[in-house]
């Protein structure tokens, strides 16, 4: 079995991607070949700041290593570092319906959010299917919020195989955590950068939990119970505390006399403990300022093998050679 994650080098990690996208990701390593890249010609749909896409692709790498993926059991790499990628995207734009492309939520969400649309925007579900069916991919972690653009590279895989004989690309599944795929920000919508709701993987530890005590709640008094339906402080406890702590909050909250002060203070606790063991591997990986570069140097070789195989047989199937 492959899998594939890729993550978009956009700024500070937050924990909406780890719980989403890079555990997951990384618990794979262990079940097959693991392929991760970061996608930093995705993120030039929304950015052109040439100084701070090299400074999140090394933020994101750097962070990406700290939370577990393991080089000697995966292959990390650039998107850019692979021109192939671009190749394929075309090819499977020759069979993109525009329809397909004008359903995708994430380019209607971000137009109605005042994002200035572009052709890359627009065609963004292309190149995210040629990330994935350049390498064989098997299954792909994916939040929620990316399923639609999966069923978009299945889509794309059927309709290139259908024109062009079964097999020219292999048709991949998703991976889907349920419980943790969808991570509620500080203010009870989903968690992202674009909401400005977040909570970083890593930083400082009083900044941190100044954020957490930024939670959204209602006015309960502190003597009366406090509803956990929907409650953001248990949905985000869930994700850090043992399933005895999770309980004992679920009790405190029912049960009344305990304050909302109490109970953020309690979360911000879990969380800045939950990464201790990540921080410490960051702070050994920033010290030696080459693993960083020779990480992904050696991660591009390898995958470029790969996409050279899938782009060959794609290639001679659709009459390119």
């Amino acid at each position: 079995m492959r899998t594939l994650t890729g993550l978009q080098p956009s700024g500070k990690l937050h924990i909406g991607n780890y719980f989403g996208a890079m555990q997951p990701a990384v618990r794979l390593q262990d079940e097959g070949e693991a392929f991760y890249f970061i996608a930093d010609y995705h993120a030039m749909t929304s950015s052109r700041d040439a100084a701070a896409l090299r400074v999140n692709v090394r933020e994101l790498a750097t962070d990406f290593l700290a939370c577990g993926l393991d080089p000697s059991r995966a292959v990390f790499f650039r998107q850019s570092a692979v021109p192939e990628v671009n190749e394929l995207a075309w090819i499977l734009s020759t069979v993109c319906p525009m329809g397909l492309l004008e359903k995708c939520h994430s380019y209607k969400d971000k137009i109605a959010n005042g994002i200035s649309p572009n052709h890359a925007l627009f065609a963004y579900p292309a190149l995210m299917a040629a990330d994935i069916l350049l390498y064989d991919s098997n299954k792909v972690p994916v939040g929620k919020d990316q399923k639609q653009h999966l069923e978009v590279t299945r889509d794309l895989a059927v309709k290139l195989n259908e024109a062009y004989g079964e097999g020219t690309v292999v048709l991949p599944e998703p991976i889907i955590r349920e419980d943790t795929a969808l991570v509620v920000g500080l203010d009870g919508q989903k968690m992202s950068k674009s909401y400005n709701n977040t909570l970083p993987i890593f930083g400082e530890e009083k900044p941190l939990k100044k954020l957490v005590m930024k939670i959204t709640t209602d006015s309960t008094p502190v003597e009366d119970p406090k509803p956990t339906e929907g409650s953001t402080i248990l949905a985000l406890y869930k994700l850090f505390a043992s399933e005895e702590d999770y309980a004992t909050m679920v009790a405190d909250h029912e049960k009344g006399g305990c304050g909302y002060g109490d109970l953020k203070k309690r979360l911000a606790e879990a969380y800045w403990d939950y990464f201790s063991a990540m921080r410490a591997r960051r702070a050994e990986i920033l010290s030696d300022p080459g693993y960083v570069d020779a990480v992904l140097a050696a991660g591009a070789l390898r995958a470029r093998e790969e996409a050279a195989k899938v782009l060959d047989r794609v290639r001679k199937a659709v009459g390119l050679a």
